[in-house]
């Protein structure tokens, strides 16, 4: 007999959960809308920052190529994803398919994972947005007093004002519904894009052909740490990956891999899409190929514009046009990273707040947050629950040393994917499958490989924060959600008769 940690919630039963009128989400998102998410989401201060802190410290000019090993790791696990969800059209993403396959202890496992991971990953990002804010404030003569500024490296109270409010009024944009939602986040990706369009544009134009030479720099060793601060993989084995060269690519390719992280939250508006097992798909790698480009462009400009060298670590691309007599550059980087981060951060709490609704929707978590308003058809209830904690979490925490925990949470939902598809496969061959995930099992278990190597050159810490959190959730499941399972309850999983029309 199956134990009743490993039961799996059959696919059928996922999906007409998703017809009870008091749980149903409202279906208004097309393949634009989420390309548009996706985007949305991918594309944040990476862009403008991370790209000539890897070229100066890892790769140099290759960092385009780095761009291109990451965006492939990326590619890898967003073809399992685009298979579960197009096949799975539930809320919940890699919760949701790993109950399918793994069982309701790993489903727990991850849907606690993926909580946590987005909840940090608003709370940052709200905090980062206030950061840029701030600083287009006090270009225009304008200062926020110290005790609503930003808490990051502060030593006396105070909260960051514009942190929480970022979070609570997209809170409120999320509760009127998805589709309101969409044309926010698309009016907003479209500035962004713009500025990222006119900055590869402009500095196209400042590109010096010796900076790129020599475009592989020669390797340059780098000395194993012994601290919880050095990557798990050097106090494993002592071995110290290596900077520039060949093998500094990959090195790159492993920080700038964080830079893409955000296509698995489309996957999370499955049950939101009209035509999920057309639009999924293209949605998630389409939203992708995307950001790849537009980021392997963004490197190619900044390392053509200043020598690697020579770069900045805190705005590189803002002061490469600096450097080419071009100042006013900077402060048009600096809008367009600002109303980028906005929509990054609506979308990650769009992420969370979906996981825990299924998650309240199987009994894992209260069911009174599973019912959906009756007029904008949006979970409303957790959406504002997670909403006011974040805010209060941007508010009053700098949160620059828990930032890693949503870079572990996501590569640990990649591996759980990938293993769930080779899963399903065996056992549910007669599901129809709009898209399917290509080399079975050959390429989910390539994708599992190459997240656990990125998790591997994670800080030691980051692994220690992340089993505390587990440990944590472990404690929550014993105690409450084992036994409030409906799949341990045996409650009727047939769907509630619609109520009949007023005369």
């Amino acid at each position: 007999m199956t134990s009743p940690l490993f039961r799996t919630k059959k696919v059928e039963q996922s999906i007409r959960d998703t017809e009870e009128p008091e749980h149903a989400l409202k279906k208004s998102l097309s393949a634009l809308d989420l390309t548009v998410f996706g985007v949305g989401v991918i594309i944040g201060t990476g862009i403008f920052v991370l790209t000539g802190t890897v070229a100066k410290d890892n790769a140099g000019p290759a960092t385009a190529l780095a761009f291109v090993v990451a965006g492939v790791v990326c590619a890898l696990a967003a073809l399992c994803y685009a298979e579960f969800a197009s096949t799975v059209p539930v809320a919940g993403s890699a919760y949701t398919f790993s109950y399918a396959s793994l069982g309701e202890l790993p489903a727990w496992i991850i849907g606690w994972d993926l909580v946590l991971e987005f909840a940090l990953g608003t709370a940052v990002v709200a905090v980062g947005w206030s950061g840029y804010i701030q600083s287009l404030m006090e270009n225009a003569g304008w200062e926020m007093p110290a005790a609503l500024g930003s808490r990051e490296g502060s030593d006396v109270f105070g909260f960051d004002i514009l942190a929480a409010v970022l979070v609570l009024v997209l809170t409120g944009i999320l509760v009127l519904g998805m589709k309101l939602s969409a044309r926010v986040t698309t009016l907003v990706v479209a500035i962004k894009v713009t500025v990222v369009l006119v900055v590869i544009i402009a500095g196209a134009f400042f590109i010096t052909a010796d900076n790129y030479d020599p475009f592989i720099p020669a390797e340059k060793p780098v000395p194993a740490g012994q601290s919880l601060d050095s990557p798990l993989i050097q106090l494993m084995f002592g071995w110290a990956p290596a900077n520039f060269g060949v093998m500094g690519i990959f090195t790159a390719a492993s920080v700038v891999f964080f830079a893409f992280i955000g296509f698995d939250i489309v996957a999370t508006a499955a049950e939101e899409t009209r035509n999920p097992q057309r639009d999924m798909p293209r949605g998630i790698l389409g939203s992708l190929f995307i950001c790849t480009l537009l980021y392997v462009l963004v490197s190619l400009v900044v390392t053509g514009m200043q020598h690697y060298s020579e770069l900045s670590v805190d705005a590189p691309l803002a002061d490469a046009f600096k450097a080419t007599g071009h100042p006013w550059f900077a402060g048009f980087i600096s809008f367009g990273a600002a109303v980028g981060l906005t929509t990054v951060c609506m979308i990650l709490l769009l992420g969370q707040t979906r996981v825990f609704f299924a998650m309240s929707r199987d009994g894992l978590l209260p069911r009174f947050f599973s019912r959906v308003h009756p007029r904008f058809r949006t979970p409303h209830r957790p959406t504002i629950l997670l909403g006011v904690l974040i805010a209060v979490l941007a508010g009053f925490t700098p949160l620059n040393e828990l930032a890693a925990l949503v870079n572990i949470g996501t590569l640990f939902a990649f591996v759980i994917v990938a293993i769930s598809v080779i899963i399903l496969r065996r056992t549910r061959p007669d599901l129809h499958r709009a898209f399917r995930t290509p080399w079975v099992p050959v390429l989910p278990i390539v994708s599992v490989g190459a997240s656990l190597w990125l998790m591997l050159n994670l800080p030691a810490e980051t692994w220690v924060r992340f089993g505390i959190w587990m440990a944590i959730g472990f404690v929550v499941y014993f105690l409450y959600s084992r036994t409030h399972s409906r799949m341990a309850t045996g409650e009727d999983m047939e769907p509630t008769p619609p109520k009949p029309p007023a005369s």
